[in-house]
C-alpha cells in the first residue's frame, strides 16, 4: 500500500513538473519568440539543473512536439464542441459558432496560436506524420464540414464552382478529407480553404497586434467579416 502511494505521488509530481515545463516554454516564447524555447532556459526559469530537465524531455524537439500536440488538441476540442452544440440544419450558425470558438481559443492562447500557425521554431524537426496528426485531422475535417454543409447553397452563389480540379490541391490535404467527404467536388474543398482564410487572416492581424492601433473593437470587425462570409455563401445572415 505504501509503495503504491509513493508511486502515485511520484507520478503526480512528474505530471505537474511536465505541465510546468510546457507552461514555462510557452511563456518564454510569448516574451522572446520561438528562439527562446530551450531546455536550458526553461531549467533556469524553474530553478532546475539542465540534467534534471532532460529527464522529462530528452531533446528540445521532443518538448516542441509535445507543446504543439497539446495546443492543437486544445483548438480541436474547442471547435469540435462548437460544432456539436449547433443545429445540423443551420450551416450559417455552425460557421459562426466554429469561427468564434477558433477566435476565443486564439485570444486565450496567443503563444499557442503562434506556435502552430505563425512562428516556426528554428531548427525544429517534426516527427514523421507531423507533431499533432490527430488534432490537425480534426481541425481540417471541421473546416471541410463547414464547407460541405454550406455547399448546396454556396454552389449556387459561386461563379467559379467549375474552376477547380483535384490536381490543384496537395495530395496530403486530399488524403485527409476525401475519405471523409467522398461526394464533395474540388470547388467545395477550395471553399473550405477560403473559409479558413477569412478567419485566419483577421486572427493573425489581431494576435500579432497589427489591429491594436487600427481598430478599437476587433470583435465587431470579426463579426462583420463573418456576416459578409455567410451572405456570400447564400446562407441566411
Amino acid at each position: 500500500m505504501a509503495e503504491t502511494r509513493t508511486r502515485g505521488r511520484r507520478e503526480r509530481l512528474r505530471a505537474e513538473t511536465t505541465a510546468e515545463i510546457k507552461d514555462v516554454a510557452l511563456r518564454l516564447m510569448a516574451s522572446g519568440g520561438p528562439d527562446a524555447i530551450t531546455l536550458r532556459a526553461i531549467a533556469r526559469e524553474m530553478g532546475m539543473t539542465a540534467n534534471a530537465i532532460y529527464g522529462y524531455f530528452a531533446t528540445r524537439d521532443d518538448l516542441v512536439t509535445a507543446l504543439i500536440d497539446d495546443v492543437y488538441t486544445g483548438l480541436a476540442d474547442a471547435v469540435d464542441a462548437a460544432w456539436a452544440a449547433t443545429a445540423a440544419d443551420d450551416p450559417a450558425g455552425r460557421i459562426r459558432a466554429w469561427a468564434h470558438a477558433f477566435r476565443n481559443w486564439a485570444l486565450a492562447n496567443p503563444a499557442g496560436f503562434r506556435l502552430i500557425y505563425g512562428d516556426p521554431v528554428p531548427g525544429y524537426q517534426a516527427p514523421e506524420g507531423g507533431a499533432a496528426p490527430d488534432a490537425a485531422q480534426r481541425v481540417c475535417t471541421g473546416l471541410t464540414a463547414l464547407a460541405a454543409a454550406a455547399w448546396p447553397r454556396a454552389s449556387e452563389a459561386s461563379e467559379a464552382s467549375e474552376d477547380f480540379q483535384w490536381s490543384d490541391f496537395d495530395a496530403g490535404l486530399l488524403s485527409k478529407i476525401r475519405p471523409a467527404f467522398p461526394d464533395l467536388p474540388p470547388a467545395a474543398v477550395a471553399l473550405a480553404l477560403r473559409i479558413w482564410g477569412h478567419l485566419h487572416g483577421l486572427l493573425c492581424l489581431e494576435i500579432y497586434g497589427h489591429l491594436r492601433t487600427q481598430m478599437l473593437n476587433p470583435d465587431k470587425l470579426f463579426r462583420e467579416e463573418l456576416a459578409q462570409l455567410v451572405r456570400s455563401l447564400g446562407l441566411a445572415a
